[in-house]
């Protein structure tokens, strides 16, 4: 751009700040457009991360800048700060959850006092003497404290002319409170003998000719509206509170420790004292500390975590190795070309950051409804007020049917349609063995057209696997078959740690455990680093490798074999060659095989309407042969944990909505991408953690499951809004009116609330596949 060009001195400064206070999507917005206002600042808040993303012109030192966009957001009314910085090496510092703890301490808090005065209220028998002062002593702190956070948010709300759920929630439990109040001190409702009995019928206001109501109290509607919705917070907020954990899970994967080579001497040494060009000794099993290149050894390095490739990769004196991966076998010195924050393990932790933080804004359903119910509710309860006053009502009859309005409005049914839903429904899930970790995932599911496939773990089992044996001459026939060729390979091959080797090994034992007993001992083993393996058993000298193994042990490959060699290899497995006493025996063929169930699970997405798409960092031919296997006709293959991200914005610029399945590390980043990320529970903590719904079995069919019933609860969720909405429509006429009493109108509201709840419950049964 020609910014860049007149300017090419200036930088963008990337800030992050963690926001605090927000209690609904249009906090965010609030506190969006102010930073917004700041010159040369551009500015995205995201409510379900709590965090903002700034990125402004280097027009000042850092510091003042970030002390300036502090200062916007807490004048806007909440709270902002700097979040401690990625650590290079320790993975991500993260402050306490005071504010979870604290809504926690409140929800206990209101549930305990609440429960009494309900109890006392709604069950007339229950009552004696003075039971009303009693209940106002339990419901003072429970709508003045624990219902604190509501209130703050109402008048956050009114400084900024503008209202939500939390304006109505304030009101009418203060409200409440305020007319039980008034019924102690100057109605009849302080009297010793005092009982409070549901009446379903009264007589009209003006008809009666005195006012409703002074005899009568409403505790229990103010603290069980307080209770019911602080419950629905804590677990929202609950939620939110873990959205970091696949940031410190992949920061933390890292080695913590490593052996520096210095002047001929092993030091150990923290990761974090690592110097770029300082030389580190990798062993057999421990994960290379930094990204570097190999100047003495070879060995296979177990990619798997980062690149999602099964099959461990060779290296040897000038090839590249990447940090927190795992040196399978032989040692390994290393010399370190990126150590902290520019590795390629912090610029995975960077893009699932950036991922998350890109996601577009939720707007909760409920304060979609609240943001035009909330002021039209308003407006009526103080029209009711004046009109009654109007015509001559005495001012505690017009002050009674003003407080039915908002009692019958309070929107504890809204405010219960989503966490009542979510409850059920996640409840129903993990008894399936499906997690969803909160109502934007379900807002994510209703509209995903495109499901994208990670290949090793997810639709294969991403253990490597005898697949073939190929017996050659002598060994071909008789006695000397394929099976006593399985078995001499995996005799030798049971004293190797590499992947390739443990997967002969098992093969033999499960072909041949009940037939041929167990594997006979191994001598003379050796590791031949990078190259193969070889040993003495039951005297004859077996050597396994690949084809320059048997070059440099000068054991020819008969001609018939290349093309068998050359078509494993296109569709990506793995040939192990084996020669016995100086003779080529034939080929064992290894390779990360496709689930049984994987297959069907294709056709169930196609029927839920989701186009299937395989995503991998395999080569091109393993991920044609597993497509084709299961049924899916668009791959991409040879993807790198960037490319897997650069391919979900693809789908996504083109209006497809898509849904990423994945397990490893390497998808973290297109988990976090995707409109819907879906982590399989057999995987990396990374992958689960950065996922919004996790399917704890390994079975792909629990994928189509879970997306059932993410749509399945949401539309729990609106049948809930509609039905509360729709309550509060059609009974705020008869209280403003004086056709309802505020004690009808409570029992009314419990009624819907209880409805939803009913509604809710349907999902339990929820079926499977």
């Amino acid at each position: 751009m020609t910014s860049h060009a007149e300017s090419p001195a200036r930088e963008a400064e990337r800030i992050e700040l963690a926001i605090g206070g927000m209690t609904c999507a249009a906090c965010a917005n609030r506190v969006e457009k102010k930073l917004n206002k700041v010159p040369g600042v551009t500015a995205s808040v995201n409510y379900a991360t709590e965090k903002a993303w700034i990125s402004a012109e280097n027009t000042a030192e850092r510091q003042q800048l970030v002390d300036e966009l502090i200062s916007v957001v807490e004048k806007t009314g909440y709270t902002a700060e700097e979040p401690p910085r990625h650590t290079p090496h320790g993975g991500v510092e993260t402050s306490g959850n005071n504010d979870l703890r604290a809504l926690r301490l409140r929800l206990i808090v209101a549930g305990v006092l609440s429960a009494p005065v309900v109890l006392w209220a709604m069950v007339p028998a229950t009552q004696f003497d003075y039971w009303t002062w009693i209940s106002l002593g339990l419901s003072a702190p429970v709508v003045l404290w624990a219902g604190w956070p509501f209130h703050r948010a109402a008048a956050l709300n009114a400084r900024h002319a503008t209202a939500t759920m939390d304006t109505l929630i304030s009101i009418g439990t203060l409200a409440a409170l305020a007319w039980s109040v008034y019924a102690l001190l100057f109605g009849h409702a302080g009297d010793p003998g005092m009982r409070h009995d549901v009446t379903l019928f009264d007589e009209p206001y003006w008809m009666s000719g005195h006012s409703m109501g002074s005899a009568n109290v409403y505790f229990e509607v103010a603290t069980a509206v307080t209770a019911f919705l602080l419950l629905g917070r804590y677990f929202e907020k609950r939620s939110k509170a873990r959205a970091g954990e696949a940031l410190r899970s992949l920061l933390t994967m890292g080695a913590k420790d490593v052996t520096v080579l210095k002047d001929g001497r092993e030091m150990t040494l923290p990761v974090s004292e690592l110097s770029v060009d300082d030389e580190f000794l990798v062993r057999p099993g421990e994960k290379i500390a930094t990204d570097g290149t190999v100047i003495r050894g070879a060995s296979a390095v177990d990619m798997s975590m980062l690149t999602g490739e099964s099959v461990p990769v060779e290296v040897a004196g000038g090839d590249a190795v990447v940090g927190a991966t795992v040196n399978t076998s032989g040692h390994l010195v290393v010399r370190a070309t990126r150590v902290g924050s520019d590795t390629q393990l912090a610029q995975m932790a960077r893009l699932v950051e950036e991922a998350q933080s890109g996601k577009a804004e939720v707007q909760r359903l409920a304060d979609q409804i609240s943001g035009i119910f909330v002021p039209v509710v308003l407006v009526i309860a103080l029209v009711t007020l004046v009109v009654w006053l109007i015509f001559g009502a005495p001012a505690e009859a017009a002050f009674t049917a003003a407080v039915a309005v908002l009692i019958i409005a309070c929107p504890c049914a809204l405010g219960l349609a989503t966490p009542t839903a979510l409850l059920v429904g996640t409840g129903r899930g993990a008894q399936l063995g499906i997690l969803i970790k909160g109502p934007e995932v379900l807002e994510s599911s209703r509209g995903v057209d495109t499901v994208v496939l990670d290949k090793t773990g997810t639709v294969t089992t991403g253990a490597m696997q005898v697949t073939a044996v190929h017996a050659v001459g002598a060994w071909a026939g008789g006695e000397r078959g394929s099976e006593v060729l399985l078995r001499l390979a995996g005799a030798v091959e049971s004293a190797s740690e590499h992947p390739i080797a443990r997967a002969v090994t098992n093969a033999a034992r499960e072909l041949l455990g009940s037939r041929a007993g167990s594997l006979p001992p191994v001598e003379d083993f050796s590791n031949h680093q990078g190259r193969g393996v070889s040993g003495v058993v039951e005297g004859n000298t077996v050597l396994i490798g690949r084809r320059a193994f048997m070059g440099s042990q000068s054991v020819p490959i008969p001609a018939e074999i290349e093309g068998l060699l050359t078509r494993a290899e296109s569709t990506g497995s793995t040939p192990v060659l084996v020669a016995v006493n100086g003779e080529f025996a034939g080929v064992i063929i290894a390779a990360d095989t496709v689930k049984e169930t994987s297959a069907e699970a294709v056709t169930q997405f196609t029927q839920l309407g989701l186009e299937p798409v395989l995503l991998t960092g395999d080569n091109t031919g393993a991920a044609h042969r597993v497509a084709e296997e299961v049924g899916i006709a668009d791959v991409i293959a040879e993807a790198l944990p960037e490319d897997k991200v650069e391919a979900i914005k693809h789908l996504q610029d083109q209006g497809r909505t898509v849904a990423m399945v994945g397990d490893g590390v390497n998808d973290a980043a297109a988990l976090a991408q995707a409109d819907l990320g879906i982590a399989m529970g057999t995987g990396t903590d990374v992958a689960i953690d950065a996922a919004d719904i996790t399917v704890i079995r390994g079975d792909l069919r629990s994928v189509a499951e879970a997306v059932r019933l993410a749509r399945r609860t949401l539309r729990t969720i609106r049948e809930n809004l509609f039905w509360a909405f729709l309550y509060n429509t059609a009974a705020i006429p008869l209280a403003a009116v004086g056709l309802l009493n505020p004690m009808l109108a409570g029992v009314a509201m419990v009624l819907s609330s209880l409805s939803v709840v009913a509604n809710s419950l349907r999902l339990r049964s929820f079926r499977g596949v």
